[in-house]
């Protein structure tokens, strides 16, 4: 309830009592962003937890612009980027917020590496690791030297793989997983440990998978869980004892698994924060007009403030201006006009109206590509012209790769948001796109590139196969970033679609920039 007290304030409280080490946030929305986000940067800076569930996803709130960037934005892409910025791991349901609050507040850090687990059932080992592909939790890969030690002890017939099924006839079960468990905690590459069962009620705790537990947490310093299958199946009694010994128990494989994979997503985060934390940006590069950032920066924004239509080739002029490689293009107002700029630019071109309010060309039949001479330019320029009027753009053609789509816009909660996309019309169709609160650095660039579900594309991009160049583009992701802390105040949104992404690099194809009101 906010009838008084709002989240910001209540988050501010909670970060403030020298007691708290993990805050659990159950929004409908924020009502003081600006003090929301101080807050959220206090909790960052004393390494205090936030864990969220943010409910009402599905229904997009604030003005929804124009441009693909802002309508495809919402209010859930502004959360998941505010959680993004500031380290908080948000979850799905209460079960994974209670889960990931226990696991946090026992206090253990990951260690690099993924995560570990150990079974008695092979059929709960499978459940695991289709849980842990969905919820792209990684698992730790085992050195030879462990398979080695795992396979000495396990009964014939038990891969030594991770995650482990030790469960074989059931004789010497406890001393087999002790050592077991000893084997995978001393493996370089296990960042913690989940002892995965079925937590019913034991005859005898002292030896059995709860004493396991207890015994292997106190035998070392990396985090140790047990992640109970089934909830209903807990014994009350057997959770209590390893609570009290420092143990959490995680209730339930998938909420648990999902807890896992949050601690280990905040070893990431604390180990590379990302900039939109410590509030410093990214180095603005080399601007494409001539003159210093400050100059650069003050002349767009008093362009900004004037009225007259801002188009395409303005549009790529500024993205160049920041960092972002774009197509060379000129505007034209007659078919000799474009002829001439045609063959400044350089054949094949491409022919694009530039009838005043006319945003998305290609959905008025706006667009022709591939011109390569004269003849053709002339037959596309007759089409368009008469249709649309005499106003054109004339742009050199990208080389083949990956369309991909980039973006700024407006959120009316938070500011500014980064948005990377799939490009072209699947911005629309797949709306596989992912936002990121500027300034972003290369990291982040990558990281948040690495979630779009087409980034496989990216590692055999055009019809050669070979491999798209994701420094430069995560580098256009960077300079669109800062582009967005320089002038976001003055813009609703930019739509830069398609980037296309290709192994020599990656080219701005098409921009759009929508201002905002004075």
């Amino acid at each position: 309830m906010e009838l008084v007290t709002t989240a910001a304030a209540y988050l501010d409280h909670a970060v403030e009592l020298p007691s708290t080490r993990v805050v659990a946030l159950f929004l409908e929305t924020v009502r003081e962003p600006a003090a929301f986000r101080v807050a959220l940067a206090k909790a960052a800076e004393r390494g205090v937890h936030v864990v969220a569930l943010k409910v009402g996803r599905g229904q997009a709130a604030g003005e929804l612009v124009a441009a693909h960037s802002g309508a495809l934005a919402g209010e859930d892409g502004a959360y998941q980027a505010l959680f993004d910025a500031y380290g908080v791991a948000r979850v799905r349901s209460l079960d994974e917020l209670a889960d990931t609050c226990e696991l946090l507040t026992a206090g253990r850090r990951a260690f690099p590496g993924g995560l570990a687990a150990i079974h008695d059932s092979g059929g709960e080992r499978a459940h695991l690791m289709d849980l842990a592909e969905e919820l792209a939790v990684p698992l730790a890969r085992l050195s030879e030297a462990t398979r080695a030690r795992l396979a000495a002890v396990l009964e014939p017939g038990l891969p030594a793989t991770n995650p482990l099924d030790a469960w074989g006839t059931g004789n010497d079960a406890d001393e087999i997983f002790a050592a077991c468990i000893r084997a995978l905690l001393d493996d370089p590459d296990t960042g913690a440990l989940a002892i995965a069962l079925d937590l019913t009620t034991e005859p005898t705790p002292e030896t059995s998978w709860t004493g396991l537990a207890i015994q292997a947490a106190a035998a070392t310093t990396k985090p140790v869980a047990v992640l109970g299958n089934l909830a209903s199946a807990v014994d009350r009694d057997d959770a209590a004892r390893l609570r009290a010994a420092g143990v959490p128990v995680l209730e339930g494989t998938a909420t648990g698994l999902a807890a896992l994979g949050h601690l280990l997503a905040r070893r990431d985060y604390l180990a590379h924060p990302p900039p939109a934390a410590a509030r410093p940006a990214p180095a603005a590069p080399a601007r494409a007009s001539g003159g210093g950032a400050a100059e650069v920066r003050d002349r767009w924004r008093t362009r900004l403030a004037d009225p007259r239509p801002l188009g395409e080739v303005e549009a790529l002029a500024m993205l160049a201006d920041w960092g972002v490689p774009v197509v060379a293009a000129e505007e034209a107002a007659s078919l000799d006009d474009a002829v001439a700029a045609a063959g400044r630019v350089g054949w094949p071109v491409a022919l694009k109206t530039a009838a005043p309010g006319v945003r998305h060309k290609s959905g008025v039949g706006g667009v022709r590509l591939g011109l390569a001479g004269p003849e053709q330019l002339a037959a596309a320029y007759a089409d368009l012209s008469g249709r649309l009027g005499p106003r054109v753009v004339v742009a050199g053609m990208a080389a083949g790769g990956v369309e991909l789509a980039l973006g700024v816009v407006r959120d009316p909660q938070f500011g500014p948001l980064v948005m990377v996309a799939a490009g072209g019309v699947l911005v629309e169709v797949l709306r596989d796109r992912r936002f990121a609160l500027p300034p972003v650095d290369a990291r982040t660039a990558r990281s948040t590139l690495d979630r779009l579900a087409v980034r496989p594309l990216l590692d055999g991009a055009g019809a050669s196969g070979a491999p798209a160049d994701l420094d430069a583009v995560a580098g256009a992701v960077v300079a669109l970033s800062v582009l967005a802390v320089d002038l976001g105040d003055l813009l609703v949104a930019v739509d830069v679609n398609p980037l296309v992404a290709g192994p020599d690099g990656c080219v701005a194809v098409d921009a759009l920039v929508v201002r905002a009101s004075p």
